[in-house]
């Protein structure tokens, strides 16, 4: 798998993943990073590989209730609960294309979501914004 740091690739991961989520589903197996990995990356998906990608992703969660990032853990589906899937998509891009997650563009992989998601809920709404109103369209005062 041929991994850039750019809009097309994002968009090709997420719905990539999307396809592995439902790929997985018709074939009663588990959803979870540990198997999205390995179906991607086979025999490259080393145990330290995972461990790696699972480590970059969870550090990245800014929201301390937000449970980890691990290997078998069942992830829900990314249309539906894209935060995850945002982490654990920029930390493979980290770790293949041997990158720190800051330099991972997240405005490209946000919008890709948008792309690949269409009718879902934007993955990285402005609270600020939001807050104010502006993000439902209303201009503060």
């Amino acid at each position: 798998m041929h991994i850039e740091n750019n809009q097309e690739c994002f968009v090709e991961l997420w719905l990539r993943l999307e396809h592995t989520r439902l790929l997985l589903a018709g074939q009663c197996k588990r959803f979870c990073a540990r198997r999205v990995l390995k179906m991607w990356f086979g025999l490259r998906a080393s145990d330290d590989f995972i461990w790696d990608v699972c480590h970059r992703a969870t550090l990245t969660l800014s929201d301390e209730r937000e449970d980890p990032i691990l290997g078998w853990d069942i992830l829900p589906p990314p249309s539906r609960y894209p935060r995850k899937h945002r982490e654990l998509l920029r930390a493979i891009v980290a770790v293949r294309l041997d990158i720190t997650m800051c330099q991972v563009n997240l405005r490209a992989l946000d919008r890709a979501y948008s792309v690949a998601f269409p009718h879902s809920t934007p993955v990285n709404v402005n609270k600020k914004a939001k807050l104010r109103g502006v993000a439902h369209g209303h201009i503060p005062a």
